[in-house]
């Protein structure tokens, strides 16, 4: 009998990833996308360096991220003053076996979609079809319900059901039907990118002013070599009480810059014009920085969740695309070594579940950017010399338990062997 296809709900980033790996492993699968046209959508996002070795081993190179984003130098904390908190360098230039991206999301989600067709073929993409719930079989396989863009309904039979379908999952919905609602912390964040020069070594990550008042600017472009500008990536972060009905201002909306700037028109030094910067954008969205709360498993029977889906998380550690990746990865590891089955499933839950979940709460405490909290506290964010408000080693200490939670510890990641050895087939 002829294998059913695993079907993946949801063409994103995890989706797609996933998609990927079940091609290069000689699973067949299919991916259900509720829009009828992918496009490049967003502003920028960072690959880890876990992230970018696993897109080595999916087929692509260098070239290919260079092409929708730059390698990163540099990863720095800034207080309110304009000093600097904490700086480490990033990437190969850290120590790492393979490099971090600073890229715009969407080119690198259509570097994805167009490598899968080229790999896998049109039809293995359908468009226009949303995932909107699931039934487990008697004889282990699962049926997806698909409705489709005209408002028809059909059902489709697989051998297992992934739903990469994003913080809004109708499969996780199902698969918890209790779940508490959408998680906000009251931070607002606006997003834009604007042509100018790149600050500091020119390919630098920079986390500016407190916990509840920050910028974060990156470039995801190589300079331009006869003007020295990049696109360069910004996000205007103010935290306001929990009060307010963010709901009504949707997920992510144009505004109009003089909505927002008024709040950093203080963010003005003499490396750096804040203001200026944001002006310079065509365009800004803004959206609330929200979470989904952990579950305590992602799978039920033969339906897995990845991604947004399973484990949707504030964007402070910029690792929610690496740890989308890693899902794929680890997923496909499973059915490496269980076969296309529930059992594959279940052991990838039994990996990943916990751990993730432990991260999703550290981001929801500021990630990395709790540096910015200590300073906060201790100072109220201007200094003159950090090691007077934080000494240098419990810094240290402090990025290198990120690090460690998040999977991208320096030593452990070069010292790992392949998620999905070279020509392994389930």
């Amino acid at each position: 009998m002829t294998q059913r296809p695993v079907l993946i709900a949801g063409g994103g980033i995890g989706g797609l990833s996933v998609a990927l790996t079940l091609h290069q492993i000689g699973v067949p699968c299919i991916v259900f996308e509720a829009v009828d046209e992918l496009r490049p959508l967003g502003v920028g996002i960072n690959l880890q360096p876990n992230a970018v070795r696993e897109l080595f081993d999916m087929g692509f190179s260098r070239e290919d991220l260079d092409k929708v984003g730059v390698s990163a130098k540099e990863w720095a904390l800034v207080g309110l003053n304009g000093n600097d908190i904490y700086a480490e360098p990033r990437g190969e230039e850290a120590g790492y076996n393979w490099p971090q991206y600073a890229v715009h999301r969407g080119t690198f989600h259509m570097m994805l979609y167009d490598a899968f067709i080229a790999r896998a073929g049109q039809d293995a993409v359908q468009l226009g079809a949303r995932v909107t719930g699931y039934e487990n079989n008697a004889d282990g396989t699962v049926t997806a319900v698909i409705e489709q863009a005209d408002g028809t309904t059909r059902h489709e039979t697989g051998s297992l059901l992934i739903g990469a379908d994003g913080i809004h999952s109708a499969i996780r919905a199902q698969m918890h039907p209790d779940q508490p609602p959408i998680h906000w912390g009251g931070a607002l964040m606006w997003r834009g990118t604007t042509r100018c020069k790149p600050i500091r070594t020119g390919s630098s990550f920079v986390g500016l002013g407190t916990h509840r008042h920050r910028m974060v600017i990156y470039p995801i472009s190589a300079p331009d070599p006869e003007t020295g500008e990049a696109e360069v990536n910004w996000i205007a972060e103010v935290t306001v009480d929990n009060t307010e009905d963010w709901q009504k201002s949707g997920w992510f909306r144009q505004v109009e810059i003089d909505e927002f700037v008024h709040h950093f028109k203080d963010f003005t030094y003499d490396w750096l014009d804040v203001p200026a910067m944001i002006r310079g954008a065509d365009i800004a969205f803004e959206n609330p920085m929200i979470d989904r709360d952990p579950i305590p498993t992602w799978r039920d029977g033969a339906v897995a969740l990845i991604g947004d889906a399973a484990h949707a998380m504030y964007p402070t550690g910029s690792n929610g695309a690496s740890q989308a990746v890693i899902d794929a990865r680890t997923l496909g590891a499973a059915m490496l070594e269980n076969g296309v089955t529930s059992a594959a499933l279940a052991a990838y839950d039994a990996k990943l579940c916990g751990p993730v979940s432990d991260l999703i709460l550290r981001n929801r405490g500021a990630g990395p950017f709790g540096l910015l909290n200590l300073v906060e506290d201790r100072c109220g964010g201007v200094f003159e010399n950090i090691d007077d408000v934080i000494p240098a080693q419990e810094r240290a200490d402090f990025m290198a338990g990120y690090k460690a939670a998040a999977g991208f510890a320096i030593d452990t990641l070069n010292a790992a062997p392949p998620i999905i050895p070279a020509g392994a087939k389930a």
